[in-house]
């Protein structure tokens, strides 16, 4: 009998559906990544830092630091107590004295570390297991007395003035980085040098809470040149921050000037510290009146600043100071810039200012200042706003020009709510002066003439414009190039292969010397 050929096929069976799923090609099996604990990222931390101890490889030590900010916000007092058990070995004495350290036993709990006890008390098998795993596979990195590695000792250390710096604990976080200090200058090793700024900063920091940077000033000069003298260029770029920052904060500028003329700024050491140094060099340039110069550097520290979610804080600020600092060069900054998300509500009473120097209102730009005079003194730009109302009344010196070709001298002063005639004419003259305004005042008759605009393209500016975005882009070209990284002991291949090279032809020649050895041999025997 004929089988149906519209009969309906049996389904597969659940094996053979299973032999299917594993033979199918295209499926990508799961790969599940193990998430860290806080307490084993620190361990491995202190893992890399003695790999770079063994290899002098200062970029496993910077790995280990760009994770501050992250690992800062995991800290609490449980973390730290299980990582000092687990990282110094068995009878370690320093160990012990940084368990027993005043500055740790003060530290209060935070609220994660609520949340772990939480964690703990639902399932403490799983706890228990994951402790007992860690211990077995790290292996403290010790030195010849059998204790853990100065620069890990260091890295805790560092952690613990994080943590207090947290706490609110200032004056003891202040404290225990000044003896940390200490320590690394006794101990002198450049294996140190990452870490070391690290500590300096921080120090800093929590002087300047306390209101007392001036006081850190000798001490920072000290190890200034101290970190010049050994060419460790990270520490010395961000001690050179560290004082621009305190001359900027106590009004010191020609201090901070002559830091600026008599040191050179090694820009390829850190990119955040470089950031740091054109934003201070900036606003000293801006108060010295240096707006073009102060506007470079400015436009480069924006350039190259983090990412608004990582820094939101400081590119706010950045941004403030340039809007000022465009304005005072005579520029009307972009509306873009404000509707970025992270800058539209900090940058509302600085826009507000933009527009009042943008049609040249004298009598908004008062009163912008006025409403917003606190936020101005908190960002320290209050100064620097002050100066704008001259820009303001030239803004609208240059409308009034454009508008009209005569007009008196008391039909500005009614349009510009300045006080007299006298000192209209004044302004008026000091604009022609600086070459705001192409016009000229007949005295006699008290009025201003206004001059025929010239056509741009007869001047030299087109090609100014053109010399100046041509050096631009050269100097991101050169900044791109130093920045490259290249791997160590490249060189090394090159010699190989050229060796090889020259082993080859040395076997060449001797094929050669030995054919012609045999054609010799050949003419020898004579005629065959």
């Amino acid at each position: 009998m004929a089988k149906n050929p519209t009969a309906k096929l049996s389904e597969p069976t659940k094996e053979e559906k299973k032999g299917e799923e594993e033979v199918n090609p295209l499926e990508k099996p799961v790969i599940e990544v193990p998430v860290l604990s806080t307490e084993d990222e620190i361990l491995a931390n202190i893992t890399l830092i003695g790999r770079a101890v063994s290899t002098i490889e200062p970029r496993f030590t910077i790995r280990v630091l760009r994770t501050l900010t992250t690992l800062r916000k995991k800290l609490n007092k449980k973390v730290l107590k299980n990582v000092l058990d687990q990282a110094f070995p068995k009878g370690s004495k320093t160990g012990q004295s940084l368990i027993a350290n005043s500055i740790y036993s003060d530290l209060p709990s935070t609220s994660n570390n609520t949340e772990e006890m939480e964690v703990d008390s639902t399932s403490p098998e799983i706890t228990d297991s994951s402790s007992t795993t860690q211990k077995k596979k790290f292996v403290s990195p010790i030195d010849n007395n059998n204790d853990l590695i100065p620069e890990g000792i260091m890295y805790l250390r560092l952690l613990l003035i994080l943590q207090n710096l947290d706490a609110g604990k200032i004056v003891e976080a202040g404290e225990f980085a000044l003896e940390t200090t200490e320590l690394i200058s006794s101990l002198n090793r450049r294996t140190m040098d990452q870490i070391a700024a690290k500590v300096w900063f921080y120090l800093a920091r929590s002087y300047e809470l306390q209101g007392k940077l001036s006081e850190l000033q000798s001490s920072l000069l000290a190890i200034r040149q101290t970190a010049s003298l050994r060419k460790d260029e990270t520490l010395e770029a961000t001690v050179i921050n560290l004082l621009l920052r305190s001359y900027l904060a106590s009004q010191q500028y020609d201090q901070a000037d002559k830091l600026i003329a008599r040191t050179t700024y090694q820009g390829a050491a850190n990119q955040a510290q470089t950031v740091r140094w054109l934003f201070y060099a900036g606003r000293l340039r801006a108060i010295q009146l240096n707006y073009t110069q102060a506007k470079n550097y400015l436009q480069t520290a924006i350039r190259r600043a983090p990412k608004d979610e990582v820094a939101p804080g400081y590119v706010q600020l950045i941004h403030k100071y340039y809007i000022i600092v465009i304005l005072l060069t005579g520029v009307i900054p972009e509306r873009a810039m404000f509707r970025k998300p992270v800058l539209k509500q900090a940058l509302l009473p600085y826009f507000q200012i933009v527009q009042a120097v943008r049609i040249g209102d004298v009598t908004g730009f008062q009163k912008a200042f006025e409403q917003h005079e606190k936020v101005f003194l908190e960002d320290s730009t209050h100064f620097l706003i002050l100066r704008l109302r001259h820009f303001v009344i030239k803004t609208a010196l240059r409308t009034i020009t454009l508008a009209y070709s005569r007009i008196s001298l008391s039909d500005i002063c009614i349009k510009l709510n300045l006080d007299s005639e006298e000192d209209t004419e004044y302004i008026v003259a000091k604009a022609i002066k600086d070459g705001v305004i192409d016009a000229t005042i007949d005295h006699e008759k008290g009025y201003m003439v206004s001059n025929k605009i010239k056509n741009v393209y007869e001047t030299d500016e087109p090609s100014k414009q053109f010399n100046a975005r041509v050096q631009f882009c050269t100097q991101v070209y050169n900044e791109s190039v130093r920045a490259m990284r290249y791997p160590p002991n490249a060189h090394r291949k090159e010699l190989d292969t050229a060796a090889d090279a020259r082993e080859r032809d040395r076997e060449i020649a001797q094929l050669i010397q030995e054919n012609e050895n045999d054609a010799d041999d050949m003419d020898d025997m004579g005629d065959l």
